[in-house]
């Protein structure tokens, strides 16, 4: 099945219908989408890493938990199917597919849906409208990046655990190559940067950040040191850490972001992504806290990106050093865009 979850467009399968072996289903799935290609001409990729993306779907053998969710990123102009992230925005659909696949039935109007997200082990309850006992995917929500409106699907991320994982360096600020960040990792590993640390703005245009060959070089050198500091090992050729660089609110939201994903820009801003800035800008002496427009006592931050804003929520206990994260949610919508068969390569 294919759909269209918050601001990417992936292919959701079951489990059990791929190959248990994962270099026989990395195979499997870089010639469904035609990769490695920049085109991805010869299968059903978009040509983009948002439109480029695989959720593995299963019963989950753990007590109080439906479903589990294994994302996998594949590569479009490299031979590459990485499990080492997870995305947020696919997550969108994943209660949906559970539904449409008879893993979950639906519970009257509204349906709760409580997911695994195997890449980090994350736990995240999907709330979405089953009228009549089938998902509705029409709606009058609208998010930015996303043409018109649909069904209003919330994820509730639980205690995403101790602060030495929120904060995976040890510490609120770390500095590489001279250039003082934030690394978190509220559900996504991002290094969290003042654009004015790299000679911009933080309202360039993608194509202007894109185009720039030497800020796109110290972006990946950044990443590079990054990703050993946070534990991640050497990830030249991984989709983690993201690059998000911050400003003041462009429009009126929280802070404004520019984020690499990991090479090209994101034509908005991941969920999971969007819910770690939340979280660094929050901290008081992390990179971006004395940027960013935040009302005490409301958990509701506007993170503003190149198509427009998305809303996160997040609550962090201030008693602990580093806080802890209470509670972090957000708001999304999906659409099934296709069922049926691929032919692979």
């Amino acid at each position: 099945m294919q759909l269209r979850g918050g601001t990417s467009k992936g292919l959701y399968f079951l489990a059990d219908d791929l190959p248990a072996d994962a270099a026989e289903r990395d195979d499997l799935l870089l010639r469904v989408m035609g990769s490695p290609d920049p085109t991805q001409i010869d299968g059903v990729g978009g040509a983009h890493p948002l439109t480029s993306k695989v959720a593995l779907v299963s019963p989950s053998a753990l007590d109080g938990v439906d479903v589990d969710y294994l994302f996998l990123q594949v590569m479009v102009d490299q031979p590459i199917v990485t499990d080492k992230q997870n995305c947020g925005n696919i997550l969108a659909g994943i209660g949906p597919f559970a539904v449409e696949r008879g893993l979950v039935p639906a519970g009257g109007e509204q349906t709760r849906v409580r997911i695994r997200m195997v890449n980090t082990n994350g736990i995240v309850t999907a709330t979405f409208p089953t009228p009549g006992g089938r998902p509705r995917y029409d709606g009058a929500t609208a998010i930015d990046g996303v043409p018109g409106t649909a069904a209003a699907i919330v994820l509730d991320f639980e205690d995403s655990g101790s602060a030495d994982r929120v904060f995976p360096t040890g510490n609120i600020t770390d500095t590489f190559g001279g250039i003082p960040v934030t690394c978190v990792d509220n559900g996504m590993p991002v290094v969290v940067v003042a654009a004015s640390s790299l000679g911009k703005t933080g309202r360039e245009s993608i194509a202007e950040l894109e185009g720039d060959q030497e800020l796109n070089r110290r972006v990946q050198e950044l990443r590079i040191e990054a990703g050993k500091a946070m534990g991640l090992g050497d990830v030249s050729a991984t989709t983690v850490p993201k690059i998000s660089l911050i400003a003041p609110p462009a429009n009126g939201g929280t802070i404004t972001t520019r984020t690499f994903i990991p090479v090209r820009v994101h034509q908005s801003i991941g969920v999971l992504g969007a819910v770690s800035v939340g979280t660094a800008i929050l901290v008081t002496g992390a990179v971006g806290s004395d940027l960013a427009v935040v009302t005490p006592g409301r958990p509701r931050l506007s993170i503003e990106h190149p198509s427009g804003a998305l809303a996160v929520e997040v609550e962090l206990d201030a008693a602990t050093t580093p806080p802890k994260v209470l509670r972090s949610g957000v708001v999304r919508t999906a659409r099934k865009l296709f069922d049926g068969t691929v032919f692979p390569r």
